[in-house]
Order: C-alpha cells, then sequence, then structure tokens
C-alpha cells in the first residue's frame, strides 16, 4: 500500500487515494472508492458481492453499524458520480439502506437527554446525517442526529477538547474530527451554532499540541499507528479550509501545512518493507506496541477512512505557510489532559503532570514527566515519543520492568523514588515563551513532604533541565536501543553519553553531577530503551 502523490492531479484530492494489493485489509468502502476512481477494477465483482452482503445485513443485525454507515453512504456517493457501477444495482443498495431504524440499526446512542454516552453517538450521529442528505430515510431522523450533538456537548473540557474516557489525544482529534465532518457535510440543526463555536475555540491549540515533527500529542490507548497521523491530516484539512472561508489565508496556510506534513509522516512509513501500520518494525505477527483490538486490518481501515474525509475537506488552491517550530510556544492543557507543551527553536516536549488523573487505565499507556522530546526531522523515537507505562495495555516482548520518562528522582529512606506514578505530585507553577526560548517550572512533591523545582528551557541548543533540592536528587534519561529491526549505536564518555540512530544523534550531558547507567529496562510502543 503506498500513499500517491500526482504531479499534476486532475482530481487535488487524488493525493489522499491509496492503492492496496490484496482485499484483506480494506473494507468494502474503500475498495468502492478506488474503484470509482479507476483503481483496483480487478476487485470489482468481489466488491459488488461484498456490498450486496453489507447493504443486506445493516439494516438487520446490530454490529457495530455506527461506524460502518457513513463509510457506506460516502462509498455510493464516489460510485454514483463517476458512474463505477450501473443505476440498478446503486438503486438496490439504496433501497436496502433506507429500511434502516437508527433505534435498531446502532449499539451506542443516547436515547434520552441525560443520557452519558461517548463516541459511538458522534459515529451514530454522523452515519445518520449522511443518510438524511443522501435521501435515503423513510422518515425525518432530525430529533435522532440533534439528540446524539446534544448528547457530546458535556464531554468538551474548558478548552473544547472532547474529553472520551481517560482523556486520550487521538479520541479528542477524532471526535473533533466527526463534528468537522457533520459541519462541512451542511448539518443546521439545533446544535450547529455551539459546535461551531467549539471547533473554532480549539483550533489554534489543535496546532499547538502538535510535535516539532507534526506528530498527534502524545497520551492516552491508540497512540504511534499510521492513523494518528491520518487524523492529523483530517483535521488540519478541515481547519485550512475553514480559516480559508473566514479570510485568514496566513493561519489556513498553516493548517494546510499540517497537513502535508502529516502525510509525510505516513508516507516514510508507507515506504517501508514490510509495511506497518505501528511506528516500530517488530514482525506485524508479534503485535508489538499493539492493544488487543489495534491489529494490521482494522488500523489500515482506519487510516485510509480518515484520509477519505481529510479528502473531502482538502483544498489544494490555500498557499502553504510553514509551521515556526523555531519561534517558542509554551501551553497547557485542562487538568482533564493533564499535559504541557513547550516548542521553541526546532524542538518540542510534552511535559504529562498526572498521568493517572481521572481514569485507572492510564497508569498502562503513561506516566507522569516529559514524555516526548522532539526535534523537526529527527527520528521521532530517537530520544522519547512516548512514555513507558511498568505494565502497558499494549503488547510488548517481555513484561515491563520499569516504567520510564524524563523525570526526577530522589533518594528517599535508603530507596531511590522516581516521579514517574503517583507517589509523587506534580505541580506546573510557571511556564513561559519568549522571543525562541520557552520555559517551564514544575514543583515534584514527593513522600515524607520531600519535594524538588524541575527546571525545563527550550532553545536552539536543545533541552535543559535543571534540578534544585535537597538531599540526593537525580533525573531519569531513556536511552533508546532497538526500534525491532536497528540496534542504536550507544558512547558514553565522562558525562557525555550519545544515541545514534538512522544519520542523526541525541546528546546527554550532565554537568554538577554525574552519568550513570541503572542498566533498567523499559519498553513502549516504538521499542527497547
Amino acid at each position: 500500500m503506498r500513499l500517491l502523490y500526482p504531479d499534476s492531479p486532475r482530481n487535488p484530492r487524488q493525493k489522499y487515494l491509496l492503492t492496496v494489493k490484496g482485499l484483506a485489509a480494506f473494507q468494502e468502502l474503500h475498495i468502492g472508492i478506488l474503484i470509482a476512481n479507476n483503481r483496483c477494477t480487478d476487485l470489482k465483482e468481489r466488491f459488488i458481492a461484498m456490498m450486496d452482503l453489507c447493504c443486506q445485513q445493516i439494516p438487520k443485525v446490530t454490529a457495530a453499524n455506527e461506524f460502518s454507515v457513513k463509510e457506506i453512504i460516502c462509498c455510493l456517493e464516489e460510485l454514483e458520480k463517476n458512474n463505477a457501477v450501473t443505476s440498478d444495482k446503486l438503486n438496490e443498495w439504496k433501497e436496502l439502506l433506507r429500511t434502516i431504524d437508527p433505534y435498531t440499526c446502532y449499539t451506542r446512542y443516547a436515547k434520552k437527554a441525560e443520557d452519558i454516552v461517548h463516541n459511538w453517538a458522534a459515529f451514530a450521529m454522523v452515519s445518520e446525517f449522511m443518510r438524511k442528505k443522501a435521501g435515503l430515510t423513510a422518515k425525518n431522523n432530525d430529533d435522532f442526529i440533534d439528540l446524539q450533538a446534544y448528547s457530546q456537548l458535556r464531554h468538551l473540557d474548558s478548552n473544547c477538547m472532547y474529553r472520551d474516557p481517560g482523556s486520550p489525544f487521538l479520541y479528542d482529534f477524532a471526535t473533533r474530527g466527526l463534528f468537522a465532518l457533520l459541519l462541512h457535510e451542511g448539518y443546521q440543526g439545533k446544535y450547529r451554532k455551539i459546535w461551531q463555536k467549539a471547533l473554532d475555540n480549539s483550533a489554534i491549540l489543535t496546532l499547538n499540541m502538535l510535535s516539532a515533527n507534526g506528530d498527534l500529542p502524545a497520551g492516552g490507548r491508540s497512540q504511534q499507528f499510521l492513523h494518528n497521523d491520518a487524523q492529523v491530516a483530517l483535521l488540519a484539512e478541515y481547519y485550512a479550509a475553514s480559516f480559508a472561508q473566514k479570510g485568514d489565508m496566513k493561519t489556513a496556510g498553516k493548517f494546510r501545512s499540517a497537513a502535508v506534513q502529516a502525510l509525510k509522516n505516513i508516507s516514510v512509513w508507507l515506504k517501508k518493507e514490510p509495511i506497518s501500520h505501528i511506528r516500530n518494525r517488530f514482525p506485524i505477527e508479534s503485535r508489538y506496541g499493539c492493544e488487543k483490538y489495534a491489529y494490521f486490518d482494522k488500523y489500515m481501515i482506519t487510516a485510509a477512512s480518515f484520509l477519505y474525509t481529510a479528502s473531502r475537506f482538502c483544498d489544494d488552491s490555500i498557499p502553504l505557510v510553514e509551521l515556526d517550530s523555531d519561534t517558542a510556544m509554551s501551553w497547557q492543557t485542562s487538568d482533564d489532559f493533564h499535559m504541557l507543551f513547550l516548542r521553541a527553536g526546532g524542538y518540542s516536549i510534552q511535559y504529562d503532570f498526572d498521568s493517572l488523573l481521572g481514569h485507572n487505565e492510564n497508569k498502562y499507556y503513561d506516566c507522569s514527566g516529559i514524555s516526548r522530546v522532539h526535534r523537526k526531522n529527527a527520528p521521532s523515537e530517537i530520544c522519547m515519543s512516548v512514555s513507558c507505562p511498568a505494565k502497558s495495555s499494549y503488547a510488548v516482548d517481555i513484561e515491563n520492568p520499569h516504567s520510564l520518562s524524563i523525570t526526577p528522582g530522589m533518594l528517599i529512606d535508603g530507596k531511590w523514588i522516581y516521579a514517574t506514578g503517583n507517589e509523587v505530585k506534580h505541580t506546573v507553577k510557571s511556564h513561559c515563551a519568549q522571543g525562541n526560548t520557552a520555559r517551564a517550572e514544575i514543583e515534584c512533591d514527593f513522600p515524607e513532604e520531600k519535594k524538588l523545582l524541575f527546571g525545563c528551557t527550550l532553545n536552539k541548543e536543545g533541552l535543559t533541565l535543571q534540578l534544585t533540592g535537597k538531599g540526593n536528587i537525580c533525573c531519569l534519561l531513556p536511552v533508546f536501543r532497538f526500534d525491532g529491526e536497528k540496534r542504536t549505536a550507544v558512547n558514553q564518555s565522562g558525562n557525555t553519553l550519545t544515541i545514534e540512530f538512522s544519520g542523526y544523534r541525541c546528546s546527554y550531558t550532565v554537568t554538577g553531577g554525574k552519568l550513570r547507567d541503572l542498566e533498567r529496562s523499559a519498553r513502549n510502543r516504538n521499542g527497547h530503551f
């Protein structure tokens, strides 16, 4: 599978189309869209048989149809627009979909205003709206759509970011992306203005959260998969078109650049053999870095779906405006997402100041401290892209013996306590951005009323950390060793250590203390540390 970048596309959306060898990784939507664009035509007979079965079964069998109906409707639209199948066959499929009853077709949705339902309701909402737009509803379904839109408002935080359980960043982006699609396709219901304002209010902070490499912010489940980048492209294309419509071409151009960077990030991994749906080079069959539900077929389908939606938003006439990773920026989320972002000098970091806040499952995904350090154009994993939880909810090759982030430690009663877990409280005392430098100061409260200050300074020289406290104190530093295929070259000379990987070098230098190998092993989705 590969992304296409035609030199002179007749259709500006062509760059988002995927070619595919074989059938296993794609459902009928994606095959149908390819066939509609004169690709994979050898699969047409099989595709029609799949669509027959799908359209017959969806109205009768409740099986996560929230996710499927919008995909099928989009597929029909592409097929009809390009005369890819006969009108009789299209009408047959349409009549079957017209028999859908949303109250029996979908699995999880709000039945009344006080119901608490998370993003499944948003998927059901978009599926029903797309069915309405296509004229395939036997009766008015506006009340169903509006109720789902209303049910999701309670999950917005003070920044209008979406709080799925545990507040994972991918699910914030994905759910805001569903409402972006709803508005883009013409929703005029009761909650249009409210959701339009919510999307507007969360626009610039979306850019603030992207790393110097344009990566989706780290934190929570479903991290480090290619569909993360596809979701960045989706939301960035929506915001690009939205700001262009308002006449703000500079901001629109920044979002277009973010979308282009996301595509580049995907293409790097798709060019590798064999291709993988996650950012490591362990064998696919090992499922290293993957949750139980995060298998190759499913998440390649997800990436394709997000890319197709991005193509519906895409406006190639918007001139690109380079994203500035040199000028300093600092931004702190609400406590729900418990993350501080700094960017300056071509670098970016994320500081997780309460990884266990509000949801116990988070301890199996993240730990507190600096969970990400990225340098523009350098491999994202060379320092750290996500933290290493002590016991992960995703597969690794050995039980993870230790948690790891860039975080302080303190010797208490003869035992080193590291500020990765709930024994230590992190409080962001200050953060600021000025010129080409971003700074933050975090207070770490350890057991027995012991504390230290953890200072972070980011500029073109890199990241400088300063620890201030009484007694024996230290800072954990990750050493990337293995991505499943390649081993890094690691060298220590006195108080300087270097890690070489893919033509880049990460260097640690300690002053006022001693650099020491703890000989501890840790794992995250990217590999061994």
